[in-house]
């Protein structure tokens, strides 16, 4: 199962958005704090986030938290960032890769980046963007890595696929 981790996320639309991609591809969602909004069961249900049962999410105060917590995160991470050296399909992905998102803002911390530098990787992009939503990046990261996976546990063909002759 992959593993989502968003690193103090602040716009409650875009941790919905990625929630969503999660419950969709079975993808596991990891919010290290804080947070820029509540995700209490109460806040939940008023956001009409109906998918949300699907997703498992776990919480953490920090990123020191969850590397105690999961160690193997730091064997099989790839952490999203502009400064990159290198683009996101360089990556090898592992189905139980941990893939990281800063916050909107400012990104994930400098010191975290230089620690793990060559699992660093971004979205190609114009030199005038600043940068793609934090959504639509973790979406863009998750298919690639479930596409070079196999899509496991995933339906490959909707209800228009041709139907098997008996």
């Amino acid at each position: 199962m992959l593993h989502i981790v968003l690193v103090e996320p602040e716009i409650p639309q875009n941790c919905g958005n990625i929630a969503r991609t999660c419950a969709a591809t079975g993808s596991s969602l990891h919010l290290v704090r804080p947070l820029g909004f509540d995700i209490s069961d109460r806040a939940v249900k008023r956001a009409g986030l109906d998918y949300w049962h699907l997703v498992r999410v776990f919480d953490y105060g920090g990123l020191e938290e969850l590397f105690r917590r999961h160690p193997e995160a730091a064997e099989d991470l790839w952490l999203t960032t502009t400064k990159a050296p290198r683009p996101y399909t360089e990556a090898r992905f592992t189905p139980d890769s941990w893939l990281f998102f800063g916050k909107e803002t400012a990104g994930l911390p400098l010191s975290f980046r230089e620690r793990f530098r060559e699992r660093c990787i971004r979205l190609p992009m114009v030199s005038e963007a600043r940068s793609l939503n934090l959504s639509n990046t973790a979406a863009v990261c998750v298919y690639e890595a479930l596409r070079q996976t196999g899509f496991p546990g995933l339906l490959g063909a909707g209800e228009m696929a041709p139907l098997d002759p008996v």
